[in-house]
């Protein structure tokens, strides 16, 4: 089977709700992170097989394919083909699967995967204004219960035996070591610059410098009276997309790129979907038995942090270093914009990777409806 390899990965800065990239569709979005792939990479867009675009809400401004829209708004020739995908937060993680997939496969040599989601103009739960999620067998199974991923996390806090100190402890570390990484320049490197407004936009912008376990006490629980979720210690409603080019080795050297990282494997994983955040345990496990590694092989770990609660059970169940986990931060930090959330995800494991010479990464997310991801890449040096 051919290797599949990542050359390049890029993404735009994270803007906030009602933020700095409120004003952008989600098709105009997409296309800086493809045009930047383009420059940096010096390729002829012409040449890529497909494009394979994460979203979660497609609907309004993400609907319609937005993947073939991100194409064409980067003015990529027509005959570029482009397809979204949904594994809900991790869509364009699976997009990278998929592609990885396709050039192992020797179906495509050339691809471009990631994803987008604009959650100003299309808010989360856009989809509940029309028709009947998850259908009448499906409620019917679970006994009517209505799906609820806060829910999930006050569940995982109490059957960890988390309690609120604890979680807002991590929560406030998310925004120190964030703070850390873009003072250290960590994310220079692969964040697009984003003109708004006659200005360079360049950097995360939900960051919360001085955020403490003091300060996120005062916050209100979300989701139950008597509960430790709330908006401190969960992931931030924000803007954003990311994208990487895939190829094999020798497409690369033909071209005459040098790759970043190797995808040594991937795997998916279902769980309980009503407690719905505990897949990345099993997908983690899943993804290390076809790897032949162990925990102790892996450098880094990127988990997303969805709600502290989901790193944390991750953490205690596989044993992993705690210091090799989300070491520049996370989504409770600086924000996931759900489809573009796997890709951007995989952007800041290659960093770190890069600079701290590490061989093995792992990056996991939970789904809604009790899917995740785990993926493994590899430093090629």
């Amino acid at each position: 089977m051919r290797e599949a390899v990542i050359v390049d990965a890029v993404r735009t800065p994270l803007g906030k709700r009602n933020g700095s990239l409120a004003e952008l569709h989600a098709a105009d979005l997409s296309a800086e992170v493809l045009t930047a792939l383009t420059r940096r990479t010096g390729i002829d867009p012409g040449l890529v097989d497909d494009v394979m675009w994460g979203c979660v809400t497609q609907i309004g401004d993400q609907s319609s394919n937005i993947g073939r829209f991100a194409v064409l708004a980067a003015e990529w020739p027509e005959h570029v083909p482009g397809v979204t995908i949904n594994r809900a937060c991790g869509s364009s993680q699976q997009a990278i699967d998929s592609a990885a997939h396709a050039v192992m496969a020797g179906q495509y040599d050339l691809v471009v995967a990631g994803g987008v989601e604009t959650m100003t103009r299309v808010p989360l739960g856009s989809h509940r204004t029309t028709g009947q999620p998850y259908g009448p067998r499906v409620l019917a199974r679970y006994n009517g219960f209505e799906f609820n991923q806060g829910i999930g996390a006050e569940m995982i806090a109490e059957r960890w035996g988390f309690g609120r100190e604890q979680i807002d402890e991590f929560a406030a570390d998310s925004h120190a070591k964030a703070a850390a990484a873009i003072d250290d320049g960590v994310f220079d490197d692969h964040i697009v610059p984003i003109e708004v407004d006659g200005r360079k936009f360049t950097v995360d912008e939900g960051l919360r410098r001085g955020t403490s376990v003091e300060t996120l006490a005062k916050l209100k629980p979300s989701f139950k009276s008597d509960g430790v979720i709330h908006a401190g210690n969960s992931s931030q409603i924000s803007d954003g997309a990311a994208a990487l080019l895939i190829t094999t080795p020798e497409r690369a050297r033909e071209l005459g790129l040098t790759p970043i990282a190797r995808y040594h494997s991937g795997a998916v994983s279902g769980a309980d979907p009503i407690v719905m955040l505990t897949g990345p345990i099993p997908a983690t496990a899943k993804a290390l038995r076809k790897a032949g590694l162990s925990i102790d092989d892996i450098g880094a770990f990127e988990v997303n942090e969805a709600f502290a609660p989901v790193p944390m059970a991750w953490l205690a169940e596989t044993g992993a270093d705690p210091k090799r986990l989300n070491p520049l931060g996370g989504a409770i930090a600086v924000g996931h914009p759900l489809g573009g959330s796997g890709a951007i995800l995989m952007t800041r494991l290659i960093a770190r990777m890069r600079r701290e010479n590490l061989r093995y990464g792992l990056q996991t997310m939970c789904e809604g409806g009790g899917t995740a991801n785990a993926t493994i890449i590899e430093l090629l040096h």
